[in-house]
């Protein structure tokens, strides 16, 4: 879930680089993310939908911001094991805090540095998509 073209661009083709091939789908704002992880939107049957492994979520969203939307994920018992990855920008003490509270599983902070938002991107993607076990 990412709103700047920039910041999702780069983590496709950081994923792509480093042969994790997992589809990726991106929500550009918060309501877009719920609209998909619920099944809500139109065209999606709510019984065939498939969960992602995990989701990278920003704080800073248009419509719904991320906070929100880690809300309403560990509300629902359909969504509430999803593993949330909290990737942003932001280093307010309290972002972390409340993400932590919310029960997101990490926070990372955007590197600034390109090579360093690569390696970082690469990181998670092999963490999170490859090595990680999740319950069936």
């Amino acid at each position: 879930m990412e709103d700047n073209p920039d910041d999702e661009l780069l983590t496709i083709m950081a994923f792509k680089d480093n042969n994790i091939m997992n589809p990726v789908v991106v929500a550009h704002d918060g309501e877009e993310a719920l609209e998909l992880l619920f099944g809500i939107r139109p065209g999606i049957d709510p019984e065939v939908k498939k969960l992602p492994q995990v989701a990278f979520l920003d704080l800073k969203l248009p419509k719904v911001d991320g906070l929100e939307v880690l809300r309403q994920i560990r509300a629902n018992s359909a969504t509430r094991l999803l593993p949330v990855i909290i990737l942003t920008s932001s280093k307010e003490e309290m972002d972390i805090i409340n993400s932590y509270q919310l029960g997101a599983n990490s926070y990372i902070r955007k590197p600034v540095d390109f090579e360093q938002f690569l390696e970082a991107i690469k990181q998670l993607g092999l963490y999170w998509l490859v090595l990680n076990e999740l319950p069936s």
